[in-house]
């Protein structure tokens, strides 16, 4: 034992002996977290086995948590988008759904989506229902994101460990405790798990055919996308478009600048832009536009499809060239088409010496708050109270992004929001609740327990 003990680890084995350790400090602090929980009293015989077997199978969904994480699934790297689907695809197989894999045409450049159909015995009873993930993360390999890692005995870290790998597991683990329940035998259900959610093919009514055609044959869509803390929900999301913003200019000397033989040349253009839009447009409720991409020098050249952009300029030179593309979100069409209107305005004011164009290009529609969303709130409000979490309420749209649901929300009742709770999306540092998260699965497998009946 002592020459066990005494040789030397290599790194691998000690980071793995640190992951171990971790992992037993958060299984254990999670038993006696739902040792603490308020006792379920209005939950029925079902409803409670379900909730059972989450609390004695949380290993289960950490272990699918962990190695989807540590897959890079960057939109635009197929291989690991592909790879993550095979992984939950492997999960929903053993549950009786059946899988299919749909392919983009070439020019989207694209993986394509896992779609898990589960047709319940009771064909003609109950709602069917549409649950949305997705495979893909804003994480490419080249950018700065790290593996699946525990920072304390209830917070992790990872490349989309919330956005929405998190979302993926809490729909599949309460899927694998409705069947341990025996309720899911009679449940008709498609998952569908898009993989370029974060950076659609284009045009986008390709990338996004199936999933629209396939939701309009059920009833309730849930997203299982990032939990706005505990005790909300999403009724309604902001729709997303992008813009496009191309400047060209007199160039010369940068002696000459301002001068009227000159102008003032394209990235001052640019600046004028932004600036008027951040003035003029910043202060609108549940309006915001990010320039997220900005090129401007001597010479510029732009790859639009791997987003990059390759510039040469010099300080002694008035450019003649800029380029910016952004996003626009807005929670109905009609404040969409009045932020345009206005940008194109501020557009067209060019400063002299300079041309500035806009484009606009759609992408999601808003999912605007109806009745039918509202009463699915009413419903996860009387599941979060039963099962002992508290009252739920539905979110402000403003702090939320569009989604995938977007696409089908004038078709059904929508409701997301649904996954796992935690912070940092879309940036280096994301962070999973490990306390909140089995909650969520919990109140996954009972909401959809009773809309489904």
């Amino acid at each position: 034992m002592r020459k066990l003990m005494s040789h030397p680890k290599t790194p691998a084995m000690l980071a793995r002996c640190r992951m171990l350790a971790h992992y037993r400090m958060f299984v254990l602090a999670m038993i006696v977290f739902a040792m603490a929980m308020p006792a379920q009293a209005q939950l029925s015989g079902p409803e409670k086995k379900a909730i059972a077997y989450i609390k004695a199978h949380l290993d289960s969904a950490m272990h699918l948590l962990v190695e989807s994480v540590n897959i890079n699934s960057g939109t635009l790297n197929i291989e690991g988008v592909k790879r993550v689907g095979a992984l939950y695809a492997a999960r929903l197989e053993k549950l009786g759904f059946s899988i299919e894999w749909v392919n983009q045409p070439d020019s989207l450049h694209r993986a394509g989506h896992l779609v898990a159909t589960h047709v319940g015995g009771a064909l003609k009873k109950g709602k069917k229902l549409f649950l949305i993930g997705h495979l893909d993360t804003v994480f490419e390999p080249d950018m700065p994101a790290g593996p699946f890692t525990m920072l304390n005995d209830s917070m992790a870290t990872g490349q989309g460990v919330n956005d929405m790998k998190g979302g993926d597991v809490v729909m599949i683990s309460a899927l694998e405790a409705l069947q341990a329940a025996g309720q899911l035998q009679d449940m008709n259900i498609i998952a569908y798990f898009t993989g370029d959610e974060e950076r659609s093919g284009s045009p986008h009514a390709v990338a996004r055919q199936d999933f629209i055609e396939r939701a309009r044959t059920c009833d309730i869509a849930l997203g299982f996308e990032t939990a706005t803390g505990l005790h909300q929900v999403a009724a309604s999301r902001r729709g997303a478009s992008n813009w496009t913003l191309d400047i060209t200019a007199r160039t010369g000397h940068s002696a000459m600048i301002f001068k009227n033989d000159f102008g003032d040349g394209a990235i001052y253009e640019a600046a004028r832009i932004l600036n008027a839009f951040r003035e003029q447009l910043g202060a609108e409720q549940y309006l915001t536009f990010n320039p997220g991409f900005i090129v401007g020098g001597s010479e510029i050249k732009i790859d639009a499809q791997d987003a990059r952009g390759e510039v040469v300029g010099k300080t002694n030179i008035i450019s003649p060239a800029s380029h910016v593309t952004g996003d626009l979100r807005f929670l109905t069409e009609a404040q969409k088409i009045t932020a345009r209107q206005k940008m194109q305005a501020i557009v067209a004011a060019s400063l002299p010496g300079t041309h500035s164009s806009i484009s606009f290009k759609d992408g999601l529609p808003a999912m605007e708050p109806t009745a039918g969303n509202l009463r699915l709130v009413q419903v996860t409000d009387k599941v979060t109270k039963d099962i002992g979490i508290g009252e739920t309420t539905a979110c402000d749209p403003g702090i939320r992004g569009a989604g995938d649901i977007s696409d089908i929300a004038h078709y059904l009742d929508c409701l997301d929001g649904l996954g796992a709770p935690g912070e940092g999306a879309h940036k280096a540092g994301e962070t999973i609740d490990l306390k909140g998260f089995p909650l969520m699965i919990q109140r996954a497998a009972v909401l959809m327990s009773r809309l489904t009946r």
